[in-house]
């Protein structure tokens, strides 16, 4: 049923079901980038811990090279991942949830992949064979 109480029609299902996959899709591409971006600033933290902390560091930041100390930029390397580590578990609690919500999509209008009907076809022909 769509939001106004009319039955949907297979279309609108499978037009909701593709930006469900789509949804989910491009969630799983945002946290594959984010747990990039998350890797590399626990390795350039896990470089600079062992430094002298007034040590020069150069800090890419927006775009623009700027010098600091390696006291300085340590904290902030830290901070933005663990912004990273939380921004990832958001993203990810969101995609378990619209996973969810496309497979009872899924379910509820029945609706088959194009591999999952090639399975079942398959499995019906060698159950006719089988019989024959």
């Amino acid at each position: 049923m769509s939001t106004d109480g009319r039955p949907l029609d297979e279309n609108a299902v499978l037009v909701k079901y593709k930006e469900l996959t789509a949804e989910c899709s491009n969630l799983v591409n945002k946290i594959t980038e984010l747990e990039q971006d998350r890797n590399e600033h626990k390795l350039v933290e896990e470089t600079l811990k062992p430094l002298d902390p007034n040590r020069r560091a150069f800090r890419l930041v927006g775009g623009v090279l700027v010098e600091r100390t390696v006291g300085e930029v340590l904290p902030s390397v830290a901070s933005n991942r663990s912004n990273l580590d939380e921004v990832i578990k958001n993203l990810e609690a969101r995609l378990e949830t619209k996973q969810k919500e496309t497979a009872a999509w899924k379910a509820k209008y029945n609706i088959k992949t194009a591999e999952e009907a090639e399975a079942m076809r398959k499995q019906q022909m060698m159950a006719q064979q089988q019989s024959n």
